[in-house]
């Protein structure tokens, strides 16, 4: 056994290029070795295109201000593996991730090497340890996100207290299907017979789908347009900025209002809304150099569109034209990014995250509406943030600085303004054939 965490996670790293397969037969097998941890704690299971991170968020805050012990499993992770599994926010230490590695590799044997077909992947592992560690620390409620998908990906094991979706989007289409139908469908496989399932302000096309599974499983609907309306001054208020955010605040609380059921409390839902800590969603950040700029993981098309609201409302708030540094994972997702930026932004800083998929600075160039009136140049996460506390693009002249874009992106950045590293190279791909995606 490996003596340091250092050595652990280059063996973890290693195990995470072999991909995170898809389908849940191998983590059925490794749930069942361990015990079936999964089984011991109430369930809340989230899958959605976006702003299934941001809901997750909010119900363990709710949760834990009525006095449960939560845990919560997401992914990815922004700077620290840890992140992925807390309790009552409090993150595994890297002591915790070495002993859960060396049960699991142990428990894995069986199962023959890594790259074997039957050998757990990186998400598996991980998801295995979220299972053992809220089962052992006895948690009231675990909140579980997806990682991909919903059908097929590994936390699909669970028999939830209540299933949650929490939107629906073109993308990762080259996995999920190439139209909101299709995706739909994926995502409705987290849905169980009988489990009530909410469901956001879902296209009518996806809702109709989603609509359709639930029925074939006696699951009953609830929906968070029908409870609340279209009207955002009737939806719930949190800190969190944006339309998009009070819509998630929405699904959360009647998530929360199943689950707790004559133990829900208004007042207490309202407090835990009003101090929902989870970064990067357009997250306004002070620097000790007297900087500041705000930091956002808009990083597809349906991130797109809540990000151009919040840019509109920031020039509204300032009247001036934003600098906006991004990186993005697939030309794909670029696309639409880049065309919402260019129609607020004075400058686009292009920049490359340390991932493999991030595209490349002609990549993103040729996204560039024609009519872009503003300037573009190419820069680095180190560049522009060079020391902790630090950012070498002045915002003393009242210029909003803007970084969007891929998760992986907001994690670098993070790390460099707290003058720290990031486990970057431990985060999720999956391969499908000769094709390698990573999350986010």
């Amino acid at each position: 056994m490996e003596n340091n965490f250092s050595e652990k996670i280059e063996r973890l790293c290693a195990l995470r290029n072999h991909g995170s397969k898809f389908g849940i037969d191998r983590m059925r097998l490794l749930a069942g070795t361990i015990g079936d941890p999964q089984k011991n704690v109430p369930a809340i299971h989230l899958a959605g295109t976006n702003g299934k991170g941001s809901t997750a968020a909010m119900l363990e805050r709710i949760l834990r201000e009525h006095e449960l012990r939560a845990g919560l499993y997401t992914s990815p992770h922004l700077i620290n593996l840890g992140e992925r599994i807390q309790i009552n926010r409090t993150p595994l230490s890297d002591a915790e991730i070495c002993a859960f590695a060396d049960e699991l590799y142990s428990a894995a044997t069986r199962f023959g090497v890594p790259g074997d077909d039957d050998y757990p992947s990186f998400f598996e592992f991980m998801t295995a340890a979220a299972f053992l560690h809220f089962s052992r620390e006895r948690c009231d409620v675990a909140i579980i996100e997806t990682g991909l998908g919903g059908r097929l990906d590994a936390t699909n094991i669970i028999v939830p207290a209540v299933s949650v979706i929490t939107s629906i989007g073109l993308d990762h289409m080259e996995m999920l299907g190439d139209t909101l139908r299709e995706i739909a469908r994926e995502k409705a496989g987290i849905i169980k017979p009988g489990v009530p399932v909410v469901i956001g302000f879902l296209s009518a096309e996806a809702e109709k789908e989603i609509r359709r599974v639930a029925a074939e499983k006696n699951a009953p609907i609830i929906s968070a347009r029908e409870h609340f309306g279209e009207n955002l001054a009737a939806l719930p208020v949190t800190n969190l900025s944006g339309a998009h955010q009070r819509r998630n605040a929405a699904v959360a609380v009647l998530v929360a209002k199943i689950f707790l059921a004559e133990t829900f409390s208004e007042k207490k839902t309202s407090s835990a809304l009003a101090d929902i800590s989870w970064h990067a969603r357009w997250e306004k950040i002070s620097l000790a150099d007297g900087n500041a700029f705000i930091l956002d993981v808009a990083h597809n098309a349906e991130g797109a569109t809540a990000i151009d609201a919040s840019l509109s409302g920031l020039f509204a708030e300032t009247r001036l034209r934003p600098r906006i540094v991004t990186g993005i994972l697939g030309i794909e997702r670029a696309r639409p990014l880049i065309s919402v930026f260019a129609k607020h932004a004075r400058e686009i800083i292009f920049v490359r995250p340390e991932q493999d998929r991030a595209c490349a600075f002609s990549e993103l160039k040729s996204c560039v509406p024609a009519n872009f009136t503003g300037t573009l140049r190419e820069s680095s996460v180190k560049e522009i943030f060079p020391a902790a506390g630090t950012c070498a693009i002045s915002t003393r002249d009242g210029t909003p600085l803007v970084v969007a874009g891929s998760c992986y992106l907001a994690g670098e950045v993070l790390a460099a303004i707290r003058g720290t590293t990031c486990d970057s190279a431990l985060q999720d791909k999956i391969f499908r054939g000769n094709a390698t995606v990573s999350e986010k």
